[in-house]
């Protein structure tokens, strides 16, 4: 072109091209993703095909970048296979039904080099130059290492075609066999260190043996915390409080509880348990959490060495690993919290609790106590009275209180004046 059609850059183009390029080229990976993500169900099967089509070209590209920086260097200064990834240059190459000249071309190595291969595959002895990728003195060693190879190469054969196609060879399994095979996972190595061993479950053995302690939020009567913008809150008092619960799992009886004005420190739930272990007179054994910052962490830990308790923790998304206080947490609100509003002052919120917490030990039965209560756990009594007989004819085979043409009436007092915490009598009419 001649110097009046040449386009005039600006000055300063030259320096800044070489990133203009690179951010064009994110530009338009990131406009492509969006443009993916809006595709509907219709083109959702087109922009899968798209991003495939895709990756392969920048897969391709990477392969070309590696292959032209040893294609520079002579033949015989490249780093030579091993004999593992000759097998597997092999096994390839049968499966992609190259030719010796294309397999030679992909791996870059000599044509000779391959049939160098080729004539030295079946070589015995302890060190061959074409080796498998586990040993084959074992017979179960060398039929999962087919098995692997052949579900490796091709992916999309069932385990009943595998069966099959081994059977035609000579070696015949059965296709259940094939699918355990294929399933199993490898096994680490005998000189790899092995993982470390699960722990086994924490059995309870009687009241004050294991607690179960966690945190929840309540709301007050300002206002809860909300995700979302305007309306989002800070989880602290005044908008709501953080309860500290400890559960015994035997008597499913509530230990101590702490109320805090916002989410307690690691040293703060420590001072917690001491106070309960000194108002129950008894150390558990174990202290089962989920993993918060306030447990997992080394003070926690330092601080049950010192008392004699093993910390433990319950997996992460499971909920079931500690059930027991989330249960509990769940009466909580559903029973008290949520029955009436929750005071701003902290002494009158700790005053409901503590009565709750009264009732929930010595009043509420448990489902999973058979109808007892938490006190009748710890103490050893019976969880019902002697059964009332009201039915004159009716034959008596256990001891029972016989009620004949007496009337029965229901004495309903409240914990503390709390018309949520009741406590249900029957009484004899007059």
């Amino acid at each position: 072109m001649s110097d009046g059609q040449r386009i005039r850059l600006p000055r300063q183009w030259s320096r800044h091209i070489k990133s203009g390029v690179l951010h064009a080229i994110s530009l338009a990976s990131v406009a492509l993703s969006y443009a993916r993500g809006r595709a509907t169900t219709r083109n959702r099967l087109r922009a899968q095909l798209e991003q495939a089509t895709t990756e392969i070209a920048l897969l391709r590209e990477e392969l070309n970048i590696k292959d032209s920086r040893w294609e520079r260097s002579r033949t015989r200064r490249r780093p030579h296979y091993l004999p593992i990834q000759r097998m597997r240059i092999l096994q390839l190459r049968a499966a992609r039904g190259w030719t010796l000249e294309k397999t030679a071309r992909v791996f870059l190595v000599d044509l000779q080099t391959l049939l160098l291969w080729m004539r030295r595959l079946d070589e015995p002895g302890e060190r061959p130059l074409i080796q498998t990728i586990e040993p084959v003195n074992r017979y179960p060693d060398f039929v999962r290492n087919l098995v692997r190879q052949l579900q490796c190469l091709f992916p999309t054969m069932g385990y009943k075609r595998m069966a099959q196609v081994l059977a035609r060879v000579g070696l015949i399994l059965g296709a259940t066999t094939i699918r355990r095979i294929a399933r199993e996972r490898g096994t680490p190595p005998a000189d790899e260190p092995q993982s470390i061993t699960r722990r086994r479950r924490v059995v309870a053995k009687y009241p004050g043996h294991t607690w179960h302690v966690d945190l929840t939020t309540v709301p007050t009567r300002a206002g809860f915390w909300v995700p979302w913008f305007p309306f989002s809150l800070p989880q602290r008092w005044p908008f709501c409080w953080w309860i500290a619960l400890a559960v015994d799992q035997v008597s499913r009886a509530i230990v101590g509880f702490a109320v805090f004005s916002q989410l307690p420190s690691s040293d703060q739930i420590q001072r917690f348990l001491d106070r309960a272990i000194r108002e129950g007179r008894s150390t558990p054994k174990y202290v089962v959490t989920d993993k918060g910052k306030q447990f997992w962490c080394h003070s926690f830990k330092r601080w049950c060495k010192r008392r004699g308790i093993r910390p433990r923790y319950g997996r992460v998304g499971e909920s079931a690993s500690i059930a027991i206080v989330e249960r509990c947490i769940r009466s909580l609100k559903q029973e008290c919290t949520r029955c009436l509003l929750v005071p701003l002052s902290l002494a009158a919120f700790r005053r409901d609790l503590r009565s709750y917490a009264c009732w929930y030990n010595t009043v509420r039965p448990h489902s999973a106590l058979a109808g007892k209560t938490p006190e009748d756990i710890c103490s050893g009594n019976s969880a019902v009275r002697p059964r009332l007989e009201p039915r004159a004819n009716w034959p008596h085979r256990h001891p029972r209180i016989r009620a004949d043409g007496d009337k029965f009436s229901l004495a309903v007092s409240y914990i503390d004046g709390r018309k949520h915490l009741p406590v249900i009598d029957l009484r004899r009419a007059a």
